[in-house]
């Protein structure tokens, strides 16, 4: 029985990530997304885990897949937001009391893995915005949004550019169904 479930979740986490992989990404209106209930979220500039764990006892990540991508198979767009050289990209599923909330695509080009960010190859289950928050060097840009369906469900969705010692990686978020995104946020 457990591998049946296994075996769905693993099907379902390849399905947000390919959903996540077609998301037209678009620079949002910050304004207009702040008077949203789910601007906040998707304008959140410090940590994501941090954020999510505010909304659970138990916090665990589900590494799906860590695989080498070769600069051709980068978008302009990735291209763009963090030049074109091979990257390490790393898909993980971020869970909160045992329910998926957040399915997450890494892009780490080996530029930023050299040197102060080889430490990034071995992060296993360890969620990488706790890591990289840490860092004094550290910050968020490029913030872009989306709107993806995926499972008759419309999700929210963002990328951002994350550096770590002002060396670039970029990371796209879709909120799964069972995210606090979708419901009332817990005061800090």
């Amino acid at each position: 029985m457990r591998d049946v479930a296994q075996e769905t979740m693993s099907e379902l986490n390849y399905t947000y990530l390919e959903a996540l992989q077609t998301a037209r990404w678009e620079r949002p209106d910050i304004a207009a997304l702040k008077r949203t209930a789910e601007g906040s979220w998707l304008l959140e500039s410090h940590s994501m885990t941090a954020r999510l764990k505010r909304h659970c006892h138990d916090f665990d990540v589900d590494v799906v897949a860590v695989y080498q991508l070769t600069p051709d198979k980068l978008t302009d767009s990735e291209i763009a937001l963090i030049g074109q050289e091979a990257c390490v990209v790393r898909e993980v599923v971020l869970k909160g009391d045992g329910l998926p909330w957040l399915c997450a695509r890494t892009l780490m080009p080996a530029s930023t893995l050299e040197g102060q960010g080889g430490h990034l190859h071995a992060l296993g289950t360890e969620p990488l915005g706790q890591h990289v928050f840490k860092q004094r060097a550290s910050r968020r840009d490029a913030i872009e949004t989306a709107n993806v369906v995926c499972l008759s469900h419309q999700l929210h969705a963002r990328r951002s550019r994350l550096w770590l010692h002002n060396r670039p990686m970029l990371v796209a978020e879709l909120f799964l169904p069972d995210s606090p995104v979708y419901g009332k946020e817990i005061p800090a």
